[in-house]
């Protein structure tokens, strides 16, 4: 593929998951010959499962114990790993560069009151009037300086604070689909020339009852021991199983990172979003529609990273659009080491899939029952998303040389 210099390029990754802190511990992870450990918490939520937060220290990448005191895990995630982001592509202490920068940051709601969910969960058991008991509580039990601090837009706002990025900014919401957003937005900037640079990306904390509720209101989470992605069945509960996890990207024009010497990882090909119906098809046309664009120089050298729920039904639809649309392909079901990142999801793939193609990987299969061994290293890498409710995205990167 011919370089042009609108090519929106990846420079900069910032990661963190259960595997471990930063782009390195990653690295091995996906150029391992074996099968990567899972690391999972059982007990603390249990029957819920999650992939929790690696031992962090907060003041490599937030120096101002006051900064780190006043936001909770999800903005403290979500800071550090835009950090680690902005000191890989170089772009740290270059307070010009920063301050010209575009932010476009995936967020969902922040921590709540777990005493008044608890309190509303026990009245509704003895009361009929649902409803009514909701607008009485509401209106008498919450703290509003409680969610003032806990805005979505406030991780991109502290971002600002920390990092001293602060050109234009713009924060999405929607779960899955806000990552998709986020990613596809900074993308169409970039190669429209709107934008020359961009920190994009997305976080999420799964230690949260809060969040294991939610999820579990729709029947989503697993449930007891964890088991293979692939091989979640309807007795294991809903297939979900969360991960605290952050993963921020710096995009950039080919011109712009050229012309400053970065070392680019991969190039951004194509990106893609869409939400609709999935009766009767419907969500197998959609999905077929999205990975068009991934079959040109389709091969036993592309990697495609699955952003799957593991949701069975769902999972078991997704995997067979992918393996009739990109039979040679190796699908690796990332969320089976990272844990689901709603927002942070479709990011987390792209950090995946540019570490991968830079380092001409050959991924080793995460599912080892369900996935298939590649023969060659990753020159080229899709990444999907599929939204436990709704929404599904796809990005197609390949490698530099």
């Amino acid at each position: 593929m011919s370089k042009a210099q609108n090519d929106v390029v990846i420079t900069g990754i910032g990661i963190v998951t259960c595997q471990g802190v930063g782009k390195d511990a990653h690295v091995a992870l996906l150029t391992s010959d074996k099968v990567p450990p899972t690391t999972v918490e059982t007990e603390k939520f249990k029957p819920y499962p999650v992939h929790p937060l690696p031992e962090i220290d907060w003041s490599q990448q937030i120096p101002k114990r006051g900064d780190q005191r006043q936001m909770e895990n999800w903005q403290r995630i979500g800071v550090f790993t835009a950090g680690l982001a902005l000191d890989d592509a170089g772009f740290k202490d270059d307070l010009e560069a920063c301050g010209s920068m575009d932010m476009i940051v995936a967020a969902g709601g922040g921590e709540r009151d777990i005493n008044v969910d608890t309190l509303i969960v026990n009245e509704g058991l003895k009361r009929n009037d649902r409803e009514l008991l909701l607008n009485e509580k509401l209106t008498t039990e919450l703290r509003p300086t409680l969610f003032l601090a806990q805005l979505s837009n406030l991780l991109a706002g502290n971002i600002s604070i920390v990092h001293k990025v602060t050109g234009s900014s713009r924060t999405f919401m929607g779960e899955e689909a806000a990552g998709i957003s986020a990613v596809e937005t900074a993308f169409h900037r970039i190669k429209s020339g709107e934008s020359s640079h961009a920190l994009v990306g997305g976080a999420f904390s799964a230690e949260r009852q809060d969040m294991i509720l939610l999820i579990e209101s729709v029947n989503a989470h697993a449930i007891g021991d964890w088991h293979p992605l692939w091989s979640r069945k309807p007795e294991n509960g809903g297939g979900m199983i969360m991960g605290s996890l952050g993963a921020f990207l710096v995009l950039e024009s080919r011109a712009h990172a050229e012309g400053r010497g970065a070392r680019i990882y991969a190039t951004i090909d194509a990106i893609e979003g869409d939400r609709g119906s999935r009766d009767s098809g419907k969500f197998e046309a959609r999905l077929e529609r999205l990975l068009a664009s991934a079959k040109d120089g389709e091969g036993d050298n592309t990697v495609i990273f699955c952003g799957t729920t593991a949701i069975p039904d769902l999972a078991t639809r997704e995997k067979a659009v992918l393996e009739k649309q990109l039979p040679a392909s190796a699908i690796r079901g990332y969320a089976g080491l990272s844990g689901h990142g709603l927002e942070g999801q479709f990011p987390l793939g792209l950090a995946f899939a540019a570490l991968a193609v830079a380092n001409k990987a050959k991924v080793p299969p995460f599912d080892a029952t369900h996935e298939k061994p590649m023969n060659a290293g990753a020159r080229k890498a899709v990444v999907t998303t599929v939204g436990h409710v709704r929404g599904e995205g796809v990005a197609v990167l390949s490698a530099e040389a």
